[in-house]
């Protein structure tokens, strides 16, 4: 047996040369590469809450206000249609 390689590459081999000649080649391209493009002005950031904690409390306040609305809705209809047996029940007598 000899102590010599083959003149075989892998692929893996071949494919990181590959990716490493093309690495090479487009790093100084991009560096080199000039704009004559000026920096936009930086937009004023929208009312909607930045954290997500903000977000959650947004979200649990609003829940609870759906929730209260619901509640005070179930309240009045059954005192409208309690009111009505009473005055229904009257009426019959």
């Amino acid at each position: 047996m000899s102590n010599l390689k083959s003149g075989v590459i892998s692929r893996r081999k071949a494919l990181s040369l590959l990716g490493l000649a093309t690495l090479g080649l487009t790093v100084p391209v991009t560096v080199l590469t000039v704009s004559d493009a000026e920096a936009q002005a930086q937009q004023p950031a929208p009312a909607a809450p930045v954290t997500g904690t903000e977000r959650r409390q947004e979200r649990r306040t609003g829940r609870v206000k759906r929730r209260t609305a619901r509640r005070a809705a179930r309240r009045k209809g059954r005192a409208e249609r309690r009111e009505l047996r009473r005055e229904g029940g009257e009426e019959k007598k």
